[in-house]
């Protein structure tokens, strides 16, 4: 094929000049290292020689040491990596040519243009060769040359770096609305009264953590939440869900009978007079309207989900996206244990998040340690299973709690939850009342929340 033979006439891409002035005026003067350093790595180069010399450059930087050809020439010379890079006498001629006015800004983007090339080119014939022998499903490699490109996207990236003067001005609406909270836009309501009012919603950018021990009802809350995102006859928004445990059908079911309060033992059995059929069919058409979108693949990891996810918001848009349960995910490559996966998947979801520009809720289990600890069976920060940085990468940890699974002869307690929010970076912790009508697994407000418009 003509472009073939014509790239490989030409070579990869590379411009050896900007890579001799990039380094030549670092030699010039260190201070300049500092403009380049958060700009290039080492592989950034093309040439293995300019590769090391750049890394010696950013091994006497880190050390606090001054980077002249001396300093430079020494350190090479004790990794025995002198020679290889032509001496000292390639040291020196490094400026050759250097404009006595010089625009590093240039040279460096012209470095960083060339680099992405090349990462373009080597992540191509990867992908080509994983076609070629056929050992993965088509899907699997299509997504990951998907999350291959995103990142490759990811190196374009602005200096993320700004002043209070860009903040406001970039800030939708201005300096009158960044001071005025009223007027401020405001994250995805849950349908919880209370739990809107501590939280202000959902918010972009955020990772939700709902935890709680199996049979709490997380699965059947999260779906709420899903259901009024996506049928709020005010904003209706996109919602994904991927479930690892429970079929689609399942789900769907569950969110018709919530929605028509109907039980499920009586749908499942067949049991159902005339009134309840007619509410049955109002839900389930209104989620046939609703844009929401439900995959049920078991043993789905974080590439899949974030392939999918983009797709899903390039073509309807996205509100929210929920994953039921975190702990049935898997990770790809090799982890010495299980907690130092479920850690890279909570930050892997975290910075989705960011990324996608959504609020990421992802449900939980918790250990056994409420159950066992004598008294008081409320969750703790320190029951999230598997993993402690599901804590620190989450910006709000909420538990769900019903009392009356520990005691069930107590009357008094059947049908009341709290929602405990445990963890909330930009807003109050403390316990949300709701009431749980597990017949139809459904929770909702308590009627002094309705009453009180929210408030208690």
């Amino acid at each position: 094929m003509p472009s073939i033979d014509l790239a490989l006439e030409k070579g990869l891409p590379a411009n050896l000049d900007a890579e001799r002035f990039v380094l030549g005026a670092i030699l010039t003067d260190d201070i300049y290292f500092i403009q380049v350093a958060g700009s290039i790595d080492p592989d950034d180069f093309s040439l293995e020689k300019h590769r090391k010399i750049y890394g010696r450059m950013m091994d006497l930087s880190a050390r606090g040491e001054r980077i002249d050809r001396v300093t430079l020439a020494n350190e090479l010379m004790k990794l025995n990596q002198l020679e290889s890079c032509d001496g000292l006498s390639y040291l020196v001629s490094l400026d050759d040519g250097l404009p006595q006015l010089f625009n590093l800004d240039s040279y460096v983007r012209i470095v960083k243009d060339k680099s992405v090339l090349r990462r373009i080119i080597f992540a191509s014939q990867k992908l080509i060769d994983r076609c070629f022998i056929g050992e993965d499903e088509p899907d699997n490699i299509l997504a990951h040359a998907e999350e291959t490109l995103l990142k490759l996207g990811e190196t374009r990236a602005k200096d993320a770096l700004a002043n209070p003067r860009q903040i406001i001005e970039e800030f939708q609406g201005g300096l009158n609305v960044f001071l005025d909270p009223s007027r401020r836009i405001r994250g995805i309501s849950t349908g919880l009264s209370k739990f809107d009012e501590m939280t202000a919603g959902l918010h972009e950018g955020e990772l939700i953590i709902l935890a709680a021990r199996p049979a709490m009802g997380k699965t059947a809350l999260a779906l709420n939440i899903a259901q009024h995102v996506a049928t709020n006859e005010t904003d209706p928004k996109t919602v994904a869900i991927f479930s690892l445990e429970m079929s689609k059908e399942s789900l769907l079911t569950r969110m018709i009978c919530g929605g028509a309060r109907v039980d499920q033992q009586k749908f499942r059995a067949g049991y159902l007079n005339a009134e309840e059929r007619r509410r049955l069919q109002t839900v389930a058409m209104q989620l046939v309207e609703a844009p929401i979108y439900i995959d049920d693949t078991a043993g789905t990891n974080l590439m899949d989900i974030h392939a999918k996810l983009r797709r899903l918001q390039a073509e309807h848009g996205l509100g929210l996206a929920v994953i039921d349960y975190l702990q049935l995910m898997s990770g790809r490559g090799r982890f010495e244990n299980r907690n130092q996966e479920v850690s890279a998947l909570s930050r892997g979801l975290k910075l989705m998040a960011k990324e996608l520009k959504i609020p990421m809720m992802v449900l939980s289990q918790l250990s056994r340690a409420p159950e066992t600890r004598p008294g008081d069976h409320r969750p703790q920060l320190s029951d999230l299973r598997e993993s402690g940085s599901i804590e620190q990468d989450a910006d709000l940890v909420g538990f769900i709690f019903r009392e009356e699974v520990y005691k069930p002869d107590r009357d008094d307690l059947k049908g009341l939850a709290k929602l405990i929010i445990a963890k909330q970076r930009n807003g109050p912790i403390g316990d949300v009342n709701l009431v749980f009508l597990k017949e139809y697994t459904k929770f909702e407000n308590p009627m002094r929340d309705i009453d009180d418009g929210g408030g208690e």
